[in-house]
């Protein structure tokens, strides 16, 4: 009978806890790789351009290929918790003489609808930010709440000379 009752508790807390495992989940960070490219970017892509000026536009290429060296691949992957992968990708091409010839677009978003979706998880994640700005009263009261007090001064500091005569440090009185 004493078997079962220390048994008993054991087989509870171990339900219990495995209960709760499907209640707690962990953190999972948003992963953003590759560049971000807007439609403002892809915009300011001229043909003719040289390569240095796509790079200053769009950066560095994520992919280049020894055996395309015509072609730059511009790769975007986010990935949320409880969403879709987003993929996005930039395909760009120069002719023989190293100028820019043409581009290929997925669908961008602009500069500022990318930040804005970047955004918007978070304030649908949190509740309202608190106000962080008190009203004269709650100040006044802070300030009543927190005067500082005089410490008591005891009665043997109080009768203590204001100066102390400490011997001197070497113990031979003179200088070395």
């Amino acid at each position: 009978m004493s078997l079962v009752r220390h048994r008993l508790p054991a087989a509870l807390a171990l339900l219990l806890a495995l209960s709760a495992c499907s209640f707690i989940t962990p953190y999972k960070v948003d992963v953003l790789q590759g560049n971000v490219v807007t439609r403002e970017q892809v915009q300011a892509l001229k043909p003719g351009m040289e390569r240095d000026q796509v790079r200053d536009i769009l950066g560095s290429p994520l992919l280049t290929s020894a055996f395309h060296a015509d072609r730059w691949d511009y790769v975007f992957t986010l990935k949320r918790r409880g969403q879709e992968p987003v993929l996005r990708r930039v395909a760009v091409f120069f002719n023989k003489n190293g100028a820019l010839e043409r581009h290929e677009a997925d669908e961008l978003p602009s500069e500022r609808e990318f930040v804005a979706s970047l955004d918007a998880r978070r304030n649908r994640d949190k509740a309202k930010p608190p106000v962080l700005e008190a009203s004269e009263e709650q100040l006044k009261a802070f300030a009543e709440r927190n005067k500082p007090q005089a410490a008591p001064v005891p009665a043997s500091a109080a009768s203590a000379p204001a100066t102390t005569n400490f011997p001197p440090i070497d113990s031979t009185g003179g200088s070395r």
